[in-house]
């Protein structure tokens, strides 16, 4: 399993950042008003959007890379949170196509949403 890559500063992304913590609850209400909350998941899933800019080809290379060898969503990846140094072991990309853009000469940019998978 690979691990997701750094940009050649070492970091993983770059600010603006966003990050979810998502729960899911089920409420069922029952004919006489009380209702009954439980948890879908056991843990909360967690979610990263990844915006990078100012890329040099090196990296926008290297992400590439990764975006093929991981077939877009279809892999699973370990993923480290840049917030908290957690390591999250089963992570995949949300989705199957990314988009890249070369501002100028040697200057690109990206955008990916890394999402926790669940066990």
């Amino acid at each position: 399993m690979s691990d997701f890559p750094t940009l050649r500063t070492g970091a993983i992304l770059q600010y603006p950042a966003q990050s979810s913590i998502e729960y899911k609850t089920q409420v069922l209400q029952f004919m006489d008003g009380s209702e009954q909350r439980f948890r879908d998941f056991k843990a909360p899933l967690h979610r990263w959007l990844i915006q990078l800019e100012l890329l040099d080809d090196s990296e926008m290379h290297q992400l590439r890379e990764f975006f093929r060898m991981q077939r877009g969503s279809a892999e699973d990846f370990i993923f480290t949170d840049p917030w908290d140094g957690v390591q999250y072991p089963s992570c995949s990309l949300e989705d199957d196509a990314v988009a890249e853009e070369f501002v100028d000469e040697g200057k690109g940019r990206t955008s990916l949403t890394v999402r926790e998978n669940r066990s």
